[in-house]
C-alpha cells in the first residue's frame, strides 16, 4: 500500500486538509521508529487504496524540538511514496524555506497552498508555474475550509503516485543528517514568483484584538465567554437531555420490564438494573457533552485559543509556566490524556513536568457529566450555571496554586513563541467534525469503562448471596464502612464512598455507579439525590471529584510522558490530599456558618 505524508508548519490548516481529504475517517496509530501517536487514514485514490498520515507541524526539519524529531524519525524509518506539503498561502514568504527543505529530500512531493481565498482577499498573487519550476514539484491551490480546489488536488496526488519513481533511501538518510542554508534561495524565489502588497491588513482581526487582547479587559472577557458557553449548554441541552431520558425510560418500560417475568431474578437485576440503568443514566447526558464540545471546537477553530495563550502568558510566567500551559489546561477540558501528550511541544523538561502536574486538575468531560447531573438535580436553573462556572474557576485556581508551590523545583525560563492567526469563522462541517472526534473519544472510553464498572459495582452490592442489596452486609457495604470515617468529615456517606472508589478507575463510571448503588436511574435518581444531600454536601462532593486522583488512563499517560514513577506518585498523593483538605475546609466552614 502506498503512503502519503502530510507535512507543514503549525496553523497551516493541515488538520482541516487531512479531514477534508480523508472524510475524517482517521485512526490513531503508532508507526515504527517513533514513540508518539499520529493520525492516519486510508482513502481510495483512483484504483488504489492509499494511506494518508498527518505528521506534527514543524518549523524546521533540521531543528531539535520534539515535533521535528518525530517527523525525521518517521521519514527515516517508514517508507513514504509522496510528500504533501501544506503551506499557508497568506504566509508563504515565511514558510517557503521549510518547503524547500522538504522538496530537497529526494522524495516525490506536491505543494498545496492552503487558504488561497484569504490570500486573494489580501491582494497576494502567486504565479503557480514559476513557483512550481523553482520548487521542482507541482503546486496546487486549495481552501481546505470550503473544499475549493480539492478535485484538482486529488487528481494531482493520483498522478504523482502513479509515476512511481524510485526513491533513493540512502540519499534521503544523508539529506536528513545535514542542514543546508536555504533562506537566500527562498528570498530570490519569493522575489520572482510572489507579489506582496506593502501592508497585509487584517482589519477585522486587529479590531477584535484591541478588545480581546486588552491588558485589563482581555482575561475577564475570556471568563465571561466561558460562562456564556456554560449558560448556552444548559439552556439548549436541558430539553434535549430530558428528551433522551424520556426515550430511555420508555424503552425500559415497554421492552425490558416485561423480561422480569422471564429471566431469573439475578440476571434481570444484572442486565437491567445494573448495565442498562447505569449506561442509560450516562447516555442521557450525551446531548450536553455534545453541545459542550461543539462550543469548544468553535472557540478553538476561530483562532481565539492562541490569543488566550498569549494573554495568559504573563500570569503563567509568574507561576513558572507559559501560555502554552494554559492552552493545555483548556485541552484538558475534553480529556486529560491528549493534553498531557500535548506537552511534548515544550523543550524544557521542567516546564513539561510542571504543566503535566497541573493538567489533571482540568475539569474533563467525564467529570462534567457528574457535575451536570448534580447541579441540575440540586440547584435551580438560575443557580446551576453559576455552580458549574465556579467549579471551572476552582479548577484553574487549584492548577495555578499547585504551579506556584512547585515552580521552584520544576521551573523554566523557556520563552513563549506563538503565532496569532487571523480570526476565522469555522464552517459548520469543521465544527461538527471536531466536536464529533471529541464525542467519539468520550463515548469510546465511556462504553469500555462504564459497562465493566457497573457490572463490578452490581456484584459488590449484591454479594454475598442472601445479603440485603446495598446493605452493610454486602461487599460494597464493607468497603463503604471502611472509607466512611475518612470521607464523613467532608460530607460524603458510605454509598458515595463506593462511587468515588470506582472513580479512581475512570470518572465515566461515577454516574453509572450512582444508578447501580441506589438502584434508580434518570429522574428517580435525581429526586433521591435531593433527599440524600443538600447543596453544601453536593458541592463538597463535586469539589472532591474535581480534584482527587484522576483516572487510570491519565495516570498511565502521566507515567509514560514523565518517565518517572516518583513524579507520578507525587502527583497522585498531592491531588488526593489537596482534594480532601479543600473539601474539608469548604464543608466544615459552610456548616460552621450555618448552611
Amino acid at each position: 500500500m502506498k503512503r502519503i505524508a502530510l507535512l507543514g508548519m503549525p496553523n497551516t490548516g493541515k488538520s482541516t486538509f487531512f479531514n477534508r481529504l480523508t472524510g475524517a475517517s482517521a485512526r490513531i496509530g503508532n508507526w515504527p521508529g517513533i514513540t508518539v501517536d499520529l493520525l492516519g487514514a486510508k482513502i481510495l485514490l483512483g484504483p488504489e487504496i492509499i494511506e494518508v498520515v498527518d505528521l506534527p507541524g514543524l518549523y524546521d526539519l533540521h531543528g531539535f524540538a520534539e515535533d521535528e524529531q518525530v517527523v525525521r524519525r518517521f521519514l527515516r524509518n517508514n517508507p513514504v511514496d509522496l510528500l504533501c506539503i501544506i503551506v499557508n498561502a497568506t504566509q508563504i514568504d515565511q514558510q517557503l524555506p521549510l518547503t524547500l527543505q522538504l522538496c530537497q529530500l529526494g522524495l516525490p512531493a506536491i505543494v498545496v497552498l492552503n487558504m488561497i481565498d484569504e490570500a486573494e482577499r489580501l491582494g497576494i498573487r502567486i504565479d503557480a508555474a514559476t513557483l512550481a519550476a523553482g520548487l521542482g514539484c507541482p503546486v496546487c491551490f486549495v481552501s481546505a475550509k470550503y473544499g475549493r480546489g480539492f478535485p484538482e488536488t486529488r487528481e494531482q496526488l493520483r498522478q504523482m503516485l502513479s509515476l512511481n519513481p524510485p526513491v533513493d533511501h540512502a540519499a534521503l538518510q544523508a539529506e536528513l543528517a545535514k542542514d543546508e542554508a536555504l533562506l537566500a534561495k527562498a528570498e530570490k524565489l519569493i522575489a520572482r514568483a510572489v507579489t506582496l502588497p506593502r501592508v497585509l491588513e487584517y482589519g477585522l482581526t486587529e479590531r477584535i484584538d484591541r478588545i480581546a487582547l486588552h491588558p485589563l479587559f482581555g482575561i475577564p472577557l475570556f471568563f465571561l465567554a466561558l460562562f456564556g458557553l456554560f449558560q448556552a449548554v444548559y439552556t439548549i441541552g436541558g430539553p434535549l437531555q430530558n428528551s433522551v431520558a424520556w426515550l430511555l425510560e420508555g424503552f425500559r418500560s415497554l421492552a425490558l420490564t416485561p423480561l422480569q417475568t422471564v429471566l431469573p431474578g439475578w440476571l434481570y437485576g444484572l442486565l437491567v438494573e445494573g448495565v442498562y440503568d447505569g449506561v442509560g443514566t450516562v447516555a442521557s447526558f450525551v446531548p450536553v457533552i455534545v453541545l459542550f464540545f461543539l462550543g469548544m471546537a468553535l472557540v478553538e477553530d476561530s483562532g481565539y485559543l492562541s490569543r488566550i495563550a498569549f494573554l495568559m502568558d504573563a500570569l503563567m510566567a509568574r507561576l513558572g509556566l507559559d501560555g502554552r500551559s494554559f492552552v493545555m489546561l483548556l485541552m484538558g477540558f475534553g480529556c486529560n490524556v491528549p493534553a498531557l501528550m500535548g506537552t511534548r511541544i515544550m523543550r524544557s523538561r521542567g516546564l513539561r513536568l510542571l504543566t503535566m502536574l497541573i493538567i489533571p486538575f482540568s475539569l474533563c468531560s467525564a467529570r462534567l457529566q457528574v457535575f451536570v447531573f448534580l447541579t441540575t438535580a440540586l440547584f435551580s436553573p438560575a443557580q446551576a450555571p453559576l455552580v458549574l462556572f465556579a467549579l471551572y474557576v476552582l479548577s484553574f485556581l487549584t492548577a495555578f496554586g499547585t504551579a506556584l508551590l512547585f515552580k521552584r523545583r520544576l521551573g523554566s525560563n523557556e520563552p513563549l513563541l506563538i503565532e496569532l492567526p487571523p480570526y476565522r469563522l469555522p464552517t459548520l462541517k469543521q465544527v461538527a467534525l471536531r466536536g464529533w472526534h471529541e464525542v467519539y473519544h468520550f463515548l469510546n472510553r465511556a462504553s469500555r469503562f462504564i459497562i465493566t464498572g457497573v457490572v463490578m459495582i452490581w456484584l459488590l452490592t449484591h454479594l454475598p448471596p442472601g445479603a440485603a442489596v446495598g446493605s452493610s452486609e454486602t461487599l460494597a457495604g464493607w468497603f463503604g464502612g471502611w472509607l466512611e470515617p475518612l470521607l464523613k468529615p467532608i460530607g460524603i456517606d458510605q454509598h458515595m464512598a463506593i462511587v468515588l472508589l470506582f472513580g479512581f478507575v475512570a470518572k465515566e463510571i461515577v454516574l453509572g455507579a450512582m444508578a447501580v448503588v441506589y438502584g434508580l436511574e434518570g429522574d428517580a435518581l435525581a429526586h433521591l439525590m435531593t433527599q440524600q444531600m443538600d447543596g453544601v454536601q453536593a458541592f463538597s462532593l463535586m469539589l472532591f471529584t474535581l480534584i482527587y486522583t484522576p483516572c487510570l488512563s491519565t495516570m498511565a499517560t502521566l507515567r509514560s510522558e514523565a518517565k518517572s514513577l516518583a513524579f507520578t506518585g507525587v502527583s497522585i498523593v498531592w491531588s488526593l490530599g489537596l482534594a480532601w483538605w479543600l473539601s474539608f475546609l469548604f464543608y466544615q466552614g459552610a456548616r460552621w456558618l450555618g448552611y
